[in-house]
Formats: C-alpha cells, structure tokens, sequence
C-alpha cells in the first residue's frame, strides 16, 4: 500500500463526508417518525410532517410570525430582573449560552398585534431556552403580558412549552407560580378572555400554575401535559399506564382540558372563540372598569416581587 491509498484518499474521503454531513443538517430535518424532511418545507408547512403529522417545536418568533395578521406584530419590552441571584453554579455561563443560541433574553416573548383585525397580546416560550424553563424574568414576562392586555383591553393569548421551573433559582422560580397565578385572576376581574395553547411539553410547575388556568384551554395534536414524568406514576401506582398518557389527548378524554386542534386550524379557531366570548364586540368595550397603569401594577404586585 503507497501513500497515496494510505494516507491521501481517507483524507479526501473524510472531507466529503463532513460537507455532505453539514448540508444535511443545515437543510434537512429529521422527524419523529425516522424520515427526512427539507427544512423549507417542513416551516411551510408550520413546522408539522408532512408524513405523520407530528408537531414540531417552533421559537417564539416563529410562532408570533404564523399567528399574528400578515405576520405583523411588536414585540414588547419585558422588565429584566437580576441574573443568576442565588449565584448557582455555572448558571451565568448556562444563561449566556442559551441567549447567544436563541437570540431571546429568556425563554418568554411578549407581542402585540392582530388576529383577524382584532388585538390581541400574546406571549409565548421558546423550548430552546433552557427547556422554557420558568424563572423570575419569565415570571416578569407573564405578568407583563398581562399588564398589557389591561390596559389596552385585549385578551391574551399564551402558548406553553416548557419543562417546569428553574431548579438554579429556588424558591424564586416556585414563587412565579403564584406570581403568575394571582395576574391571571387580575385578567378575570377585567372579564377578559385568557387563552392557553397547550404545545409539546407543558410539564411541571407551569403545569401547575398559569398554563391550565386559561378560560379555554388548548392543545395541539399529541403534545405532554403532565406535572410528574410517566415513568414516576408508574413507577407510583404500580401498574401499567396506557400508550397515550399524559397526551393532549388523553387529558381532553378525561376533561382535563377542552379542545385538541391542529396547527393550521388554530388561527381560525381561536379568532372564532375570541368572537362569541366578545359577543363580536371591541374588547375596548367589553369592560367598564377604568384600568390606571399604576392600579393594575399595585393589584400585580401583591405578591413578593421577584428578586
């Protein structure tokens, strides 16, 4: 064996195999059911396969992009509270990491714009951040929201996708929960709708707190809904838990929640919803409460704030 077959030809070869190796995860993605699927047409088609129909997770952006009119909304400006404050370990370089990967600030955005020309405020989480994980930013995000749809008399609309709480924050990521908790009730109070689009996963604390508080209830096509993982119940009640559990579907059987509906269909259906709660109205006219900024910060802020 020369040189040439011994130590030139691999090198070549290892080349081409890393460039077709790059190309196929730049322009291509794999689905849940094993095929691939041309990125391009995977996003036409709202990030659901084509093939087996399963729902893919889409960023914060891109969910505001396919649900606003035109794809045309703001992003609004959340109150940033002190990173890392129980001083965690490696939690500053964890947090650092995920904003340069995502773009985002944290895993909750909050946008305003138009769903079939009525006004909206809707707030979504970005999985890729730490799993969507809730603490005292996305806390802050959440209430924000809220504040927005109050004073500008919308309703507000929240796609969950997360993994539950903050474990690097403590108790000040469990106390979002009630934090989050007590807004919702200031959006009752104010007779308007809160919507919850339940997306693969909703688990833990969010589980337990704002996602499963909305007026309707949501979820798209096969996505978890749980507070503990399956294999905990299992291993819990010691017996065999059917395939499905713990899916949207599953839930909606068990009354859980009220509707599962598929991505496309969720402009429509939620446009169709806002409308018979607003009785076709303005949601400007659906409250005579006169809502001040400062009235609506000191109902929110009943709770601790967030550190």
């Amino acid at each position: 064996m020369n040189w040439i077959t011994k130590f030139i030809k691999p090198k070549i070869k290892s080349l081409f195999k890393k460039q077709g190796s790059d190309a196929k995860e730049t322009l291509w993605s794999t689905c849940e059911c094993k095929k691939l699927i041309y990125k391009d047409e995977l996003f036409s088609n709202l990030n659901v396969c084509p093939s087996c129909g399963f729902h893919h997770k889409l960023t914060c952006e891109e969910r505001f992009k396919v649900f606003f009119d035109n794809k045309d909304f703001s992003v609004l400006k959340t109150p940033e509270p002190k990173d890392d404050p129980l001083k965690f370990p490696k939690y500053s370089a964890k947090l650092k990491q995920a904003r340069e990967k995502t773009n985002q600030n944290d895993a909750v955005l909050i946008a305003e714009g138009k769903l079939d020309g009525l006004s909206v405020t809707v707030g979504a989480q970005n999985f890729s951040f730490i799993g969507g994980a809730v603490g005292a930013s996305s806390g802050e995000a959440f209430i924000h929201g809220v504040q927005n749809a109050i004073t500008n008399q919308t309703p507000f609309i929240f796609f969950s996708c997360s993994g539950g709480q903050k474990m690097q924050e403590g108790a000040i990521a469990l106390m979002q929960m009630t934090r989050t908790v007590v807004a919702v009730n200031e959006l009752k109070k104010n007779n308007l709708p809160y919507i919850v689009v339940i997306t693969n996963p909703t688990t833990g604390g969010v589980s337990a707190s704002f996602a499963t508080l909305g007026d309707i209830l949501i979820g798209e096509p096969k996505s978890v809904l749980a507070f503990a993982g399956r294999r905990v119940i299992q291993n819990t009640v010691k017996e065999e838990l059917p395939e499905d559990f713990q899916t949207t579907e599953f839930v909606k059987d068990h009354g859980g929640i009220d509707l599962v509906v598929e991505r496309k269909y969720l402009r429509s259906t939620i446009s169709t919803l806002l409308s018979i709660l607003l009785k076709k109205k303005e949601v400007k006219n659906i409250s005579g409460i006169n809502n001040d900024e400062s009235d609506i910060q000191e109902n929110l802020q009943k709770t601790p704030k967030a550190v």
